[in-house]
Order: structure tokens, then C-alpha cells, then sequence
């Protein structure tokens, strides 16, 4: 039994016979959510434009197949740890564990925790109700070993819609022996509607003035660099398009787009602050990210190539959507002069992002 504005019910089945449910956070409001237990992911949001027409401005996948293949980040819960580890190495209290590649080997980056990481499973749910809004709790039991990652690792990840159109994803996690956490959700945001085109008439705006340059693997060069003179200047608004048209070894390596972390300007911790502002000038949606989280990539879509489509059938060409990826760095447990990532027995990660949708001008929210 769900309360009034909540529904669940299954949505498909996986190859081994497991039901996927799927929730739909706020049903008969004017933004809804719908995740699926399938990488604990965010499926669709729904929201109205200047003129109250609704449309979901989320890029999904449209079946199974897509959602354990070629669109298994789309809007998913990514870890154990989330973005890149070089080489797939971890040298945690004076041991190394080797953790595989994209290709399930070794000696190649380790993308997102692996390639049967936390975007593959499937995930319990329970309903929810918070200060934030109400919606729904995924659970993980990652065994120790997993991807190759010390420890055994409880992780949850709550959705909740207040009713202003507020979608707050909250995380946990508990370990029985030490380990790195880092999640976060790997939305791809397109505010003039799923599969309408591409984000280059978006406009973004990211709190920070530094930003991590990437090597040809996209592993961090080392220290945070200045945005200052740079296509990565987004301290005040820019049309994505505008940004990313002029030559840059940066942009460049990254597939003529960005895939970068920005090191944002107020330090982390449990306090939300405004990080980022995503406009499309045409439909009058505004998307406001709020996060506890030192970092935030910003991936603009660069790599797609149109063999991917979605619930409405349109094909996703390069730059359908823009991902904004609050985490923690990029490579931090080989970097100890960046932000943290271990997690011990005793302790518990927490992190919170919230995507606030609103209408009007590029401006300050109400």
C-alpha cells in the first residue's frame, strides 16, 4: 500500500526473471519523478514550461536491453565509486586492490565502479517520507570483493518530491571493513524534453573557478586549475553551444565537449548550497543544483552518436543531454591532496543533491 502521490507498480523484467518496479514520486502534481529499482534511477521527471505544458527532461532508456547496456548510466545511482579510478588501482592502508576496467579487465581505468557496478543491480525499495518531501528508498548489500572493492558496503539512496517541484536525492552507506565511497546520479538533463534535440541553446551556470584538467584517459592532471581565459569559465551564465563551438586541447580530449569536474567554490559538507543553474531560454525551465559535495562533472553528451533512442523514439544524437554529476573527485583515493573518499567501520557516508525545478528567466530562484 502507497500513500496519495505515490505509485508502484512493476515495469518490466529482467532477463533472470526479477521484477523491476517503478515508482512515480508526486503522481497528479505538476512535476513528477519516476524511478526505477534497476539502478535505483531516475527514469523520467516531469515538468511544466512557461506555458504549464508538461514534458520529461530526462534522457532514458526505453527497454531492458538499453538499461544493461548502452544507456546503463542514464539517470542511475553509479558506484561504489563514482567516475574514474586510474588503472584500477586502490591502494587502501598499505594494500592494493586491483578493480577492473570498462572491458571487465585489468589495467585500464576503472569507470564508475566497474562494469557491474551499482547501475546494474537491482535495488529493494520502500517508501519514504522526510523533511524534504516524500518518495521512495532504495537499498544495496554490496558482498566484500565486490568489483574488486574492499569491504562490505551497505548502500541507500532515497528520492523524495516536495511539492514545489524540489527533488531531493539523499545517500547513505555503511561499511564492515575499510573502503572508498563516492555516488551520485547520472542524469542526462535536456529541459526542452526528452529526445527534443540537443543542450546547446542551454544556458549553465557553475559555482567554481577552478576545474580539473584531464589527461587523454581523462584521469586528472594533478592540482585544480583557474576557469579564468577558458571555455570552463561558467561563473556567469553561458549558452553551452557558445562555449564548446572554439578550439580546445581540454575540450578536445574530452570528445569536443566537456567531461570535467569543476572544484566548486563553497567548501563541502552538510550544509546545501547552490552549485549550478541549467536554463533553456525557449521553454522557460529552470534547473537548480544544490549539493553537500566538493565536486560536480559537468558531461555534456559529447560521445553520443545517435544509436541510442528513448521512450519518445527520437534517436539521441551528440549533446542530447548535460549531465551534472555532484561527487567527489575524480581519482581521489591515488590523490591525497584531494577531498577524502575512505570510508571505515564506525562511520557513515552521507551526501545529499537536490534538483530544483522552477520557470521563468535565467535568475535567482524564489
Amino acid at each position: 500500500m502507497t500513500t496519495p502521490g505515490i505509485h508502484r507498480e512493476p515495469w518490466t523484467t529482467l532477463p533472470d526473471g526479477r521484477t523491476v518496479e517503478r515508482w512515480t514520486l508526486g503522481a497528479g502534481g505538476a512535476v513528477t519523478a519516476e524511478v526505477l529499482t534497476l539502478g535505483a534511477r531516475l527514469q523520467a521527471l516531469h515538468a511544466p514550461d512557461r506555458h504549464g505544458r508538461r514534458a520529461d527532461v530526462v534522457l532514458a532508456g526505453a527497454s531492458t536491453a538499453d538499461l544493461l547496456g548502452g544507456a546503463a548510466y542514464f539517470g542511475a545511482t553509479v558506484g561504489r565509486y563514482a567516475n574514474r579510478i586510474a588503472h584500477g588501482r586502490l591502494l587502501l592502508d598499505g594494500v592494493l586492490h586491483r578493480l577492473p576496467d570498462r572491458s571487465g579487465g585489468h589495467g585500464g581505468h576503472t569507470l564508475h565502479g566497474g562494469p557491474d557496478g551499482f547501475a546494474t543491480r537491482l535495488w529493494e525499495a520502500a517508501e519514504v517520507h522526510g523533511p524534504a518531501g516524500s518518495g521512495v528508498r532504495l537499498t544495496l548489500r554490496s558482498p566484500a570483493g565486490d568489483q574488486g572493492f574492499p569491504g562490505a558496503l551497505t548502500a541507500r539512496v532515497s528520492y523524495l518530491l516536495d511539492a514545489h517541484g524540489a527533488l531531493t536525492v539523499e545517500y547513505t552507506a555503511v561499511t564492515d571493513a575499510p573502503t572508498v565511497v563516492n555516488l551520485t546520479n547520472h542524469a542526462y538533463f535536456n529541459l526542452a524534453g526528452e529526445g527534443e534535440g540537443t543542450v546547446l541553446d542551454h544556458v549553465l551556470q557553475v559555482e567554481a573557478d577552478h576545474y580539473l584538467p584531464v589527461d587523454a584517459g581523462l584521469i586528472p592532471l594533478g592540482p585544480p586549475a583557474s576557469v579564468e581565459g577558458t571555455p570552463f569559465d561558467l561563473t556567469g551564465p553561458r549558452t553551452l553551444g557558445r562555449v564548446l563551438a572554439g578550439p580546445d586541447r581540454q575540450l578536445a580530449l574530452a570528445g569536443g565537449g566537456f567531461d570535467h569536474n569543476w572544484v566548486l567554490r563553497a567548501p563541502a559538507g552538510d550544509a546545501l548550497r547552490r552549485v549550478a543553474t541549467l536554463w533553456h531560454p525557449a521553454s522557460g525551465r529552470r534547473l537548480q543544483c544544490l549539493t553537500t559535495e566538493p565536486g560536480l562533472q559537468v558531461y555534456t553528451g559529447n560521445l553520443f552518436d545517435g544509436s541510442l533512442s528513448g521512450p519518445s523514439g527520437r534517436r539521441y544524437p551528440a549533446f542530447a543531454g548535460v549531465a551534472l554529476e555532484t561527487q567527489h573527485f575524480p581519482d581521489s583515493p591515488n590523490r591525497p591532496e584531494y577531498p577524502g573518499t575512505v570510508l571505515r567501520p564506525g562511520q557513515e557516508y552521507r551526501s545529499s543533491t537536490v534538483y530544483r525545478l522552477a520557470v521563468g528567466d535565467f535568475g535567482p530562484f524564489s
